[in-house]
């Protein structure tokens, strides 16, 4: 009997072979799972995973980022850009280098976006402690900073020994392959064990195929779905990314075609139907326009697709009024499938659209609710051009001009990114999504500073497509490292970067519930403890310009518009830098259309958070359980 074959590597060595030889495929189109490597190195990993990926560049690509953070941040933006079939690997160092994952694991497990985090360890045998970085925790020896990495992610293993790696990468990759399942794997790696040689079999390296099937609707769900849709007299459609995830926009727009359904999007799902479709009637909820909210009170039934709900999109459990209004809950995740007290219905997003067009059978809404979705739809569609309106062609734009002259400037195929501030309410109420993926809004975890490394890791994934980070100043001072590493690695990405002096969304918000705007300016501090009026004078399009993109200063609307085309047509990452007008005399988006639950304080001395709490209480009444 002949012995099975071996290949004797390190441990650092098998993984990347391992990592090599995996794929996705789905509908019979096969993908890479990990198409590279993102890394920072010290000690930890330098000599265990660096020495790996330095071997096998041929097969492993390694890209170099700044911050720990961000690499996470562009694997995201990566992997969802790919429709979560392919993925990519982030490698730190001990220490401050594992903790700064954190965030991005977070974020990546709150949109169940894939990526594998390999940070390094402190020594598995133990032979000095601490060593430099160890978190010394006196009542568990086996406690590093890594555990913090265990709630964030979806899958944690810490492979102390190199035999513990072939179930460990085995099950890692079964779980960044589950829609299901997916988010942040973490792989915590010691260093000592990362250098350890192993005798591996060699079937450990044979290519692998992770199978993404498309599961389909059980055959009692769907009845009773179905059932539910005929008997509705006013449904709604709540598109979320799911859609997006499963390639579900085209058996998206053969139902609405088929039904008559409108159809409203979360900010993951914002382009399930292009702006245009008559059935499309924009951004629900909290950011959601007049038309899909208003419909949403009066629904008497509501369909979700792929969304799991967040507070934004039911208005904090407002905004579904209607007595009596069911849901029906078209979900991959049992989890998510079953919330709101809905019918559920367990599947793939398109395998589920698909059946439940077919048993409806030609079944559609009356032409009075179409017609008055329609006319609602064109009057929404009025005020978005009203808050585009240039105007003056020497004037100082104002964000939602910003975004007009963006509008204007962009193809199908061009990709837009936001995740926090301000914009992600001007953009979910007022974008007109054009494609599929032309809108990217990171909104499960809003995070500051995603922007910038995203749009890096979407124009990986997409080369051929324009891509826009927008950003606020706050969000910019979270994170501009990653200009440097678009700039070394020739990644093309465009920056609009706006300047307003100050947290704009925070502080208005902080005006809302009584907080007077406190602490939300970037001014002078004068002796006495307040701010001044005067802004700090801080360039940030200096700023940008020194870690290498090209910046051109848009100070009109004129100069907006030629800035903008001129950076559309650039072969390198630039910097459109706007200092944006805030005077109440010029267009903006307009207001919420529906309620957030931000509590205020019950008891104060001061008037504004006094008559905040009054506020609070008359909304918070309309507040219900769908059971």
């Amino acid at each position: 009997m002949t012995a099975p074959t071996t290949r004797r590597l390190t441990v650092a060595q098998a993984l990347v072979e391992f990592l090599a030889h995996q794929y996705t495929e789905r509908d019979g189109v096969r993908h890479r799972l990990i198409s590279a490597t993102w890394g920072i190195f010290g000690h930890g990993n330098v000599a265990g995973l660096g020495q790996a990926l330095l071997e096998s560049q041929g097969s492993m690509p390694y890209l170099q980022g700044r911050n720990e953070q961000a690499m996470v941040h562009a694997a995201v933006g990566y992997a969802r850009q790919s429709d979560r079939l392919s993925a990519q690997a982030v490698t730190t160092s001990i220490g401050p280098g594992a903790t700064n994952l954190v965030t991005g694991a977070a974020l990546a497990t709150v949109n169940r976006l894939p990526v594998l985090l390999l940070p390094g360890d402190t020594f598995a045998t133990r032979p000095a402690e601490p060593v430099l970085q160890q978190l010394e925790v006196p009542y568990a020896g086996d406690v590093s900073v890594n555990d913090a990495l265990r709630p964030v992610s979806r899958y944690f293993d810490r492979v102390a020994r190199p035999e513990a790696l072939i179930p460990a990468a085995l099950q890692a990759m079964r779980v960044l392959a589950d829609p299901v399942e997916t988010g942040a794997v973490t792989l915590a790696l010691p260093q000592d064990v990362q250098a350890e040689a192993f005798d591996w079999p060699e079937d450990f390296f044979a290519d692998r195929v992770w199978h993404v099937t498309r599961p389909q609707p059980d055959a009692g769900q769907l009845a009773e779905a179905v059932h539910a849709i005929r008997s509705a007299e006013r449904p709604l459609l709540v598109a979320g990314g799911g859609i997006h995830h499963s390639e579900a926009e085209d058996a998206l727009r053969a139902f609405a075609d088929a039904t008559g359904i409108p159809v409203a999007s979360t900010q993951a799902g914002k382009g399930s139907l292009r702006y245009d479709h008559p059935a499309d009637v924009g951004g629900i909820g909290h950011t959601g326009t007049a038309t899909a909210d208003a419909l949403a009170r009066e629904a008497d039934l509501i369909i979700g697709v792929g969304t799991r709900y967040t507070d934004f999109t039911t208005a904090s459990a407002t905004l579904f009024a209607r007595p009596g209004v069911r849901f029906v809950n078209l979900n991959i995740a049992s989890f998510d499938s079953h919330k709101l007290g809905a019918l559920s219905l367990i599947s793939d997003a398109r395998a589920g659209l698909e059946a439940l067009t077919r048993e409806l059978g030609g079944h559609r809404v009356e032409a009075a609710y179409e017609e008055a979705y329609g006319a609602a739809k064109a009057e929404w569609e009025r005020l978005v051009d009203t808050a585009y309106g240039t105007g003056a062609e020497d004037a100082r734009p104002s964000q939602t001009q910003v975004l007009g002259l963006l509008d204007a400037t962009v193809g199908d195929d061009d990709v837009v990114i936001n995740a926090a501030g301000s914009l992600p309410g001007d953009l979910h109420k007022l974008w007109r999504a054009r494609s599929r993926r032309q809108y990217h809004l990171e909104y499960g975890y809003s995070c500051m500073g995603y922007e910038i490394p995203a749009a890096i890791g979407v124009r990986m994934a997409a080369p051929d497509r324009p891509v826009w980070a927008l950003v606020g100043d706050g969000t910019y001072l979270m994170m501009p490292t990653e200009i440097v590493t678009a700039v070394q690695e020739g990644v093309n990405i465009n920056l609009v970067l706006l300047q307003n002096h100050g947290y704009a969304s925070i502080g208005g918000l902080s005006e809302e519930t009584g907080a007077e705007r406190f602490g939300t300016a970037y001014r002078f501090r004068a002796k006495d403890g307040t701010y001044t009026g005067e802004p700090l004078p801080v360039d940030l399009a200096a700023n940008a310009a020194s870690l290498g993109m090209d910046v051109i200063r848009a100070g009109t609307v004129a100069e907006v518009r030629s800035a903008l085309a001129a950076a559309r047509a650039s072969d390198r990452p630039t910097c459109v830098y706007v200092e944006t007008e805030t005077a109440d005399t010029v267009p903006g988006a307009p207001p919420a259309q529906a309620w957030w639950d931000v509590p205020v304080a019950e008891t104060a001395t001061r008037e504004a958070a006094q008559l905040a709490r009054e506020e609070y209480d008359r909304q918070a009444a309309g507040r219900r359980r769908h059971l």
